[in-house]
């Protein structure tokens, strides 16, 4: 069992069974750890990570500060821990790695072992399983990368997996509108709006989730909210596509999808547990109401056209 737990979404935190860990309070020591950690598939060169870390400085002052640092960080990492010594941290002459056996669980490395098995797998073809997983991973981004940090490496590595959490989310709200857990999937459409207010497809997927949950109101507000969020930030106006959407649920012509069953994450109640068996078959009958409601209110049209055919034909034989 990992005995050092690493967290680098939100803020910087290191520790070791439940403790904070000692000697990663220099700056220049958590720099070359999280950059060791967040490039933990490969060795690299010391003077590459010298020359990274110290750029303003001579090559002889980057390499004595590069030495001076990696001591301080191997003094850190391999301390014995209930009386067995570990080494995480392997030092050769030319090049530095972390190693990946080591007892040390992190954020970044669970996130992304969650997101590979899915990365070319739509939202809307996930199964339970992987969608269990991929909630799990989104849980674990507590904040953007390294918050605070401004170096060159760490805003690349914050904006990569600022991509990958949406990524999920968007995935994510998919899953749950083809399997009909609809409150959840709007959940997520709130946390990705939190971290990317304009970012359209997040609302229209919204506004779908929310109308068939039954808050149509909800989602006519967020059509507003979409066209609030694109001017101000973009300075343009909602696509076609998106107006479209919004016609269709103003005026309650919106498809409705066809679903034998659900399947879906359970829903979360007040108290955090799953809801009941017979709320969700409500809810699937509450789907299966709506599709009949939509279908009768198109035949009523079609019949009011073929009525309004015949009535103006009758008129002009008359004439």
């Amino acid at each position: 069992m990992a005995n050092l737990s690493v967290r680098l979404f939100g803020n910087f935190s290191v520790q070791r069974d439940a403790q904070e860990l000692e000697g990663l309070r220099a700056s220049k020591v958590k720099e070359l750890f999280c950059y060791l950690l967040l490039h933990r598939d490969r060795a690299h060169s010391r003077e590459v990570l010298a020359s990274l870390l110290w750029d303003e400085c001579t090559t002889a002052q980057s390499k004595k500060y590069f030495r001076q640092t990696l001591w301080q960080l191997q003094q850190a990492l391999n301390q014995p821990s209930a009386g067995d010594h570990w080494q995480s941290l392997q030092a050769e002459w030319d090049c530095v790695r972390l190693l990946p056996d080591t007892q040390m669980w992190s954020d970044v490395s669970a996130f992304e072992a969650a997101l590979a098995p899915v990365q070319s797998v739509a939202g809307e073809q996930l199964n339970e399983q992987s969608a269990r997983e991929l909630t799990s991973a989104a849980d674990l981004y507590q904040g953007d990368l390294l918050e605070g940090w401004y170096q060159d490496w760490c805003v690349y590595e914050r904006e990569r997996f600022q991509h990958m959490y949406l990524t999920t989310l968007d995935k994510l709200m998919r899953y749950c509108e083809a399997h009909q857990a609809y409150e959840a999937g709007v959940d997520f459409g709130e946390r990705l709006l939190r971290q990317d207010r304009a970012r359209e497809h997040a609302y229209t997927g919204l506004m779908r989730l929310q109308y068939l949950a039954g808050d149509r109101a909800g989602a006519l507000r967020n059509f507003q909210r979409c066209k609030e969020a694109l001017q101000e930030e973009l300075g343009v106006e909602p696509s076609r596509r998106t107006v479209e959407l919004y016609e269709q649920i103003r005026t309650e012509h919106l498809e409705l999808p066809k679903h034998a069953e659900i399947r879906g994450l359970p829903a979360r109640s007040p108290g955090g547990g799953s809801e009941p068996q017979f709320v969700n078959r409500l809810r699937q009958l509450r789907a299966v109401l709506l599709r009949v409601q939509q279908r009768i209110q198109q035949d009523i049209e079609t019949v009011d056209e073929v009525l309004e055919v015949n009535n103006n034909s009758s008129d002009t034989h008359r004439s």
